[in-house]
Formats: structure tokens, sequence, C-alpha cells
């Protein structure tokens, strides 16, 4: 709920916006040209023999290389293609939910995000189950896959236009835990060839699974003729499908929550969710939107409950992940291992990505090593992590700290300095934790808020919203 960097809004531009305009500018250029070219009158031969060579016209097509897997051209293949968004997102969803798409043939996107619980998982296993028998551990808990609709590329110094002071806010944003992915359809690669997770053997398994699909017509009707002809260039076709799928405003950022029509002025609050509230925005109890932003933000928009900055909570460590059974293996999340270009900022280390709190109160479990389960354990870990830490963390069986308080053990002891120590972390001034049981009883009742499909009553008394959007 605190973060390294103190941010307030994040500011959704990134590469996505930028070609997504390039293709709609390109797309209606075409329109607006043969628009002209039909209604003009042609007087001779020349002139019509003219025209009939520009509508021949096809676009250049990419070098060879440009088929590797390696190279990310996939917003360049889609200029060049043009292919309609309404097929993108419906064979994106067909991808999404099939199983025959993994090595175990049982296994699809869906089954870790299902849309029961908001995209994100619906048991409460730490981390959920892969590979080609379904009996090897993921590294990482499953995220909910909503509302990433303005998360940007990563960024190590992120400048917050929101921000008042404007300054350095710090490493922003980027897709997965650790945000190494700077776009949806780099993301989406790698859990189908990841072992542990869909487990194809490699991404030719992945394109002649595609080949042998009931909807490989389709496929070729929505990205070409050709668009399964090289292994390289399909396995891109697939994880842009996938990315427009995630694109769906109804399905991923629905912004259909309580809080959302209470912001619209359509609804109250009770009065717990409004004293939870409070606590969440107060920064000497709570101080959960220093991280989690609940206003909207320079624009207008609903907020997303989170700033996409990346943050050192010293999350207990979890023994129960098969990563973890190695005493000196430690995800470190911004610095490694997985993802390897900070690997010596080691100032980073420890940083996972802060997550959106909608729908938080459907998770069965939390934070990147799914530690806890259930909302109030991660509410009570906050408050008292550092006022009652024997109640969080082991203590030293051997060795030369023998008997101490094994605090933050999921790290080494040297990057323990990273912790964030912000409230609610930190005592107030009489030592105490700064949350009770009734200040979480109640923020409770206000993370419940965030859940979408609240339907508003048709008549109600909206002068609390009202006054409270105003306000924003």
């Amino acid at each position: 709920m605190t973060t390294i960097f103190r941010r307030r809004h994040v500011k959704a531009t990134h590469l996505f916006s930028i070609s997504l305009a390039l293709v709609f500018s390109l797309a209606m250029m075409h329109s607006h040209a043969d628009e002209q070219a039909s209604d003009q009158q042609t007087k001779s031969a020349a002139d019509r023999a003219a025209l009939a060579r520009s509508r021949l016209y096809h676009p250049p097509s990419l070098p060879p290389e440009a088929n590797s897997v390696d190279v990310d051209n996939v917003y360049s293949m889609q200029i060049l293609t043009l292919p309609k968004l309404d097929r993108m997102q419906a064979l994106g969803k067909r991808l999404f939910f099939d199983p025959a798409l993994s090595g175990s043939g049982k296994l699809s996107c869906a089954s870790c995000h299902s849309p029961a619980a908001a995209y994100g998982p619906t048991n409460a296993l730490p981390v959920q189950l892969g590979g080609t028998q379904l009996n090897k551990m993921g590294n990482r808990a499953v995220p909910s896959l909503r509302y990433k609709d303005r998360l940007q590329p990563f960024i190590e110094h992120y400048m917050d236009d929101d921000n008042p002071t404007g300054g350095d806010q710090g490493p922003t944003g980027g897709f997965g835990w650790d945000g190494r992915f700077s776009t949806l359809h780099s993301q989406a690669g790698l859990p189908l060839l990841a072992p542990n997770e869909m487990a194809n053997a490699n991404v030719a398994d992945v394109v002649a699974k595609l080949r042998r699909a009931d909807y490989a017509p389709f496929f070729r009707e929505t990205f070409g003729a050709d668009a399964l002809d090289n292994d390289g260039k399909a396995f891109k076709w697939m994880t842009l499908a996938l990315e427009y799928f995630q694109r769906d405003a109804d399905e991923f950022f629905p912004f259909t929550s309580k809080f959302d029509a209470y912001m619209r002025g359509q609804v109250t609050l009770s009065a717990p969710e409004q004293r939870g509230l409070k606590i969440f925005e107060d920064k000497e109890k709570g101080n959960c939107a220093s991280c989690h932003t609940s206003t909207r933000n320079h624009a207008g928009g609903l907020p997303e409950f989170t700033d996409f900055g990346l943050v050192v909570t010293g999350a207990p460590r979890n023994p129960a992940l098969d990563i973890n059974k190695q005493a000196d293996f430690y995800d470190l999340g911004l610095c490694g291992p997985f993802r390897e270009d900070l690997a010596k900022h080691r100032e980073y280390c420890g940083a996972f990505r802060t997550p959106s709190l909608r729908n938080t109160a459907l998770r069965q479990s939390f934070f990147h090593n799914g530690v806890f389960h259930s909302l109030r354990e991660v509410l009570e870990f906050y408050a008292t992590r550092d006022t009652n830490p024997a109640h969080w963390y082991p203590r030293v069986a051997s060795g030369p700290h023998r008997g101490e308080i094994d605090r933050y053990n999921d790290l080494p002891r040297d990057l323990r300095k990273n912790v964030n120590r912000d409230a609610p972390f930190s005592p107030d001034k009489s030592g105490k934790p700064r949350l009770n049981k009734a200040d979480i009883d109640d923020l409770i009742a206000f993370l419940e808020t965030l859940n979408d499909g609240y339907t508003a009553p048709q008549e109600a008394n909206a002068a609390t919203a009202t006054d409270y959007t105003k306000k924003q």
C-alpha cells in the first residue's frame, strides 16, 4: 500500500496506443483515397490504367528475418496488414479458452485466468500447476488480467504528470510481476512455452496445434491466407490476437463496481464503506492510496487502484513453493532472476509491481509468492509487520543469528534495507500499529466495493457520491 517512490497517478501513454492510432489513421487514409478515386471521371485510357494499378497496390512485406520470434515487430505486421479489430478479438477469445494449445491438452489461458474470478485463479493455491502432466508448480502467483488498459511499458525513471512534485517516481510499469514485458502480446508468449505452465516444446509445436484447430480458417481470414505458413509469423499473430482479446473493455476493464457507481453519483456508500475509504486515503493510517490511487486521473478517468509502481513489501518467504526449496534461491523481482537487465541495480531487489486492488476481495492468494490467503491476513500483515514480526517471520535456526526473528526472510540479509517502512508498516508515534481490528473491518468493507458486477438501484440517494466526485 506504500511504495519506495511516492507516486499519485500514472499517465496511460504506451506503445500500443501509438501503434493503434497509426493503424486507424492508415485505414482511414486508404478508405478516403478509394472513395475519391471512385468518384473521379477518368478521361483517358491512361488515367483508367493508372487507377487500376493504384488499386492493385500492396504494402511492402517485411524482411524474412522479421519472422523470427526474437524480433518484436508485431505492431509493424499489424500496420502492414490492417486486420479487423472485431475479428482479432473473436479469434483471441477462441485462443484464450482453447486447452488444446497446451502440452497437456488440458490447460488453457482461462484455466488460470477465469472470468468467474475477474480473470484470476478460482482456487487458493499459492501458484498454479502446469506442465505436460499438470504437476509442476508455477514460480509466482497468477494475477488477475483485469485493468491493464492504462499500463505502460516499464520505465526506470517515471515522471508523473499527476504528481505535484514533478520529480522522478522511480521504476514503473511493464507487464508481469517484475514488469519485464513491454506489451500484452510479449507477455502472452511466456505461458505458452514455459515448461511449468502450458508447456509447449517450442514455437513450432504451438503453431502445429493452430494449424489443426477448427478455427484455423478463421485465423487465415483474420491475418491473411499465409498467416499460418511461417511458424514465427503465425506465433506473433497468435499473441496479437490474445492481446486484442484482453483489450475488450466489457471483459477486462468494465468499471462496474459499487465504487464506480459511487463515483458516478448513482449510489452512496454505507457507513463502514465510507470509514474504510477514509482510512484507505489517510496518510497516517492506511496510506493505501499512495500506491493504489483512488481518485480520478488527470484526464478524468476512473481510478485503477494502482500507480503501476514497484515496491518491496517484505512479504514472508513461502516454503510451500518448489522454487523456495533451495535455501539460497531468492525471487528478487525487479533485479532477477527471471528479469536480467537490472541485475546490477541492487537497490531494486525485492520490488514487485503494485497490483490493482479492483476485485482483490475475490482473490484467495496474495503477493507474488501467494503466501497469504485472505484479505484480512494481508491487512493484518501490513498493520503489524514491524510491531509484531514474530507473528509473521520464523526464528533463525542456526548460525550467528540463531534465535533471532528472521525479518524479511524472503530477501538476502544485505538486501533487507530495501524494504519499505512507510505507513502503515511503521508504528504510530506511540509505537502501536496504525490499524486496529475495527479499521481493518472497515477497510475490507470498502475493498469489497471494488468488485465488478454491481448493479446500482433504480432510485438511489446519490448526494454523498456526487459530493465525492466533485472533490476529485
